[in-house]
């Protein structure tokens, strides 16, 4: 089993609440590492029939025949659970890590975890495998990211970037040694079919399909929530809904603008990312790593990479990612902007195997007008070498 970054966050989180709840896209491998951090804990699953049954007839009656620790796994799937699960816990105010509850329809279970559980659990995030999970070492600290010049003394993956980016990073592709395309093609289909239906009860999957894969068409772009509902048929409230879940359902990130103003008119609107960037191939109907090579949406498969890996780096140390990137009306853009509170990281993003002068233009021009001339700042690219240049930390893509 490859070891999840996540496990001492989630251990530790056990030992400090009632009640841990771990959320995350379906097949990221939750029911897989609650299993293994916690052992001795009993296990029931509400994806059985039997087992759900019971929960929605008798949740007293359910609950009541747990005498321990207990993993309810997909315990959306029984939302009258939490209300009694509320009471039980109040009553025992000694009660730790009890209750772990996962799940994969991040929209429900974090709404019923707010109306009953606020105070008394954990809420964590499990996103697919990182590219540091799959090579077996620690991801790149944050607060060092633009100070030093990591990836020199990295192996380099066995893997190319362009495999890796079409392969994508849901755990039954690597650990079963899947075909990617047949595996995600399935997957795409189960989501339309059973998670979308039950959160929106869409009647009209179709419309709902070539709506995901209109977005696919716009990842690395501002969103326009009006133009993507008039190219769909759809109305703009309806676009917003469904928007809001495939962000629910950790299919894609909405980067937000960072508002610092430095003089300038900012752009406002969110930029859409996908979180996996396999599923971001098959959506866009890649048929293989040499076929992304060549395409023209390899910028934006790449920046989806580095914006996933950002992501889980923050989620897997329990944290809420502070990522933004910054747009002025007069085109200069900043892709990545980490806000660390006491600090900003300004990053840029460039696929392209060699460095060229001109990556580095409005890393500098941002540390002109916001006064940081000498603050920490990161290239990332699709070479293999690292090294620093201009003030610039430069890193390989598999540095993250």
């Amino acid at each position: 089993m490859i070891k999840r970054a996540l496990t001492s966050k989630l251990r530790q989180a056990a030992k400090q609440f009632p009640i841990v709840t771990l959320t995350g896209p379906r097949q990221s491998g939750k029911t897989t590492l609650v299993r293994a951090a916690f052992k001795r804990y009993e296990y029931i699953s509400l994806e059985l029939p039997d087992q759900r049954d019971f929960a929605l007839e008798d949740p007293r009656g359910f609950l009541e025949q747990i005498q321990g620790p207990i993993i309810l796994d997909e315990v959306q799937r029984a939302p009258e659970l939490f209300s009694f699960i509320q009471v039980m816990v109040d009553d025992h105010r000694d009660w730790v890590g009890r209750f772990i509850l996962t799940g994969s329809q991040n929209f429900l279970l974090l709404q019923s975890v707010s109306q009953s559980l606020a105070g008394r659990c954990a809420v964590l995030h499990l996103l697919p495998f990182s590219l540091a999970e799959l090579q077996g070492r620690k991801p790149m600290e944050i607060a060092t990211i633009g100070r030093t010049t990591r990836g020199s003394k990295l192996q380099t993956p066995t893997k190319s970037l362009m495999e890796t980016l079409f392969t994508g990073f849901y755990p039954p592709i690597h650990d079963r040694g899947l075909p990617p395309r047949d595996w995600l093609a399935n997957y795409y289909l189960t989501y339309l079919e059973r998670d979308v239906r039950n959160i929106l009860n869409v009647g009209d999957i179709e419309s709902f399909g070539r709506f995901i894969r209109l977005c696919a068409g716009r990842c690395g772009h501002l969103l326009n929530l009006s133009e993507l509902a008039s190219d769909c048929g759809i109305s703009h409230t309806t676009a917003r809904r469904w928007i809001s879940v495939l962000e629910a359902s950790f299919i894609i990130v909405l980067l937000r603008p960072h508002y610092k103003n430095y003089g300038k008119r900012l752009i406002k609107s969110p930029k859409l990312y996908f979180l996996d960037t396999g599923l971001l191939c098959y959506l866009l109907q890649i048929r293989s790593a040499q076929e992304l090579f060549h395409r023209a949406e390899r910028g934006a498969v790449f920046e989806s990479f580095v914006i996933s890996e950002l992501y889980k780096n923050f989620l897997n140390r329990g944290e809420q990612p502070g990522i933004y990137f910054w747009r002025d009306a007069s085109g200069h853009e900043v892709d990545v902007l980490i806000d660390l509170g006491d600090k900003l990281i300004p990053i840029e993003v460039k696929s392209g195997q060699t460095v060229a002068r001109d990556f580095f233009d409005n890393l500098n021009y941002w540390r002109t007008i916001s006064g940081n001339e000498t603050g920490p700042a990161a290239l990332i690219y699709g070479g293999s070498e690292a090294f620093k240049r201009s003030g610039v930390s430069v890193y390989p893509w598999y540095a993250l």
